[in-house]
């Protein structure tokens, strides 16, 4: 990891900018929340926000224009794009197209809470001439399904997450890190493949937190675990030398051991996915398990 001082998270960003995009299909129930939470944030650059909506049958869009004045008031920009057109990834680029090329750009799902600080925490770390790509220290929201919540605190001490900076539902590059690739890929998991875009010694995970929903119940949870699955596959196929940059601790029979016996139901969620992801047949399909 970068050497960064706690206080380098601190210091003055003013006249700064930098791009958030959020591509939202259908977020009625969760977009109001997303840009009240970045209209809280402080010590933070100015933000040209873009909401693209992707396909949406239902009133996202006319929530998020309801904000434009107050983000207007607040100092800063917000654009919501409404495409008919579905698919993130082509709401990602058009996202994009309406951003300046020198801004550092935050990626953000419509259903995450950042909390106040985490913005500008994010923006001092990615201020560097060097490709940076940051995140924020993830919490997992308290789901409503007790599978959810026992699978999520098991999940939360695997290695791949106490290594940190892992990214799901929130994750920032600056320019240079951007100049990694071009347009976004016509893959399963755009996430991943940006985080393996940088080495370990990149990536930063800022203190403060984001507030990151996880999937409820036995079934769609499944669903997504195999979504997720052939992400990782598909870019191993593809750019194999990228899995170089995992850099994760490996999950040893030792420490799954010390997990289950603290944390037996957890476990047990744990490893019904586990066997179910196994056993039957492969999806790319995608559930977000509302």
């Amino acid at each position: 990891m970068p050497d960064l001082e706690p206080s380098n998270f601190d210091r003055d960003t003013a006249g700064t900018m930098v791009g958030v995009v959020i591509p939202a299909n259908n977020e009625a129930d969760y977009i109001d929340a997303c840009l009240q939470a970045l209209l809280d944030q402080v010590s933070v650059p100015m933000m040209r926000i873009v909401v693209s909506a992707n396909g949406c049958s239902d009133t996202t869009v006319d929530q998020v224009r309801a904000f434009e004045a107050r983000f207007e008031a607040a100092g800063h920009v917000l654009i919501c794009l409404d495409s008919p057109e579905g698919g993130k990834l082509a709401a990602l680029d058009r996202a994009e197209a309406a951003l300046e090329p020198h801004m550092a750009r935050i990626f953000l799902d419509a259903d995450v809470i950042c909390d106040p600080q985490l913005i500008g925490q994010v923006a001092r770390a990615l201020d560097t001439d060097q490709p940076r790509y940051a995140t924020g220290t993830l919490q997992v929201t308290r789901a409503r399904s007790g599978f959810t919540r026992a699978y999520a605190r098991f999940w939360q001490r695997l290695p791949f997450v106490e290594s940190g900076a892992v990214g799901a539902g929130f994750f920032a590059v600056n320019p240079a890190g951007r100049a990694r690739w071009d347009a976004f890929p016509k893959i399963i998991s755009d996430d991943t493949f940006v985080r393996l875009c940088f080495t370990p010694s990149e990536r930063i995970e800022v203190p403060a937190c984001y507030h990151w929903p996880m999937i409820e119940g036995f079934r769609p949870m499944v669903k997504v675990r195999k979504r997720q699955d052939a992400g990782v596959e598909e870019i191993a196929r593809l750019w194999p030398h990228m899995l170089e940059n995992e850099g994760k601790h490996s999950l040893t029979r030792k420490r799954i051991l010390e997990l289950a016996a603290t944390m037996p139901a957890g476990f047990a969620a744990y490893m019904a996915v586990h066997l179910a992801v196994r056993i039957g047949p492969k999806t790319t399909s995608w559930s977000r398990g509302r």
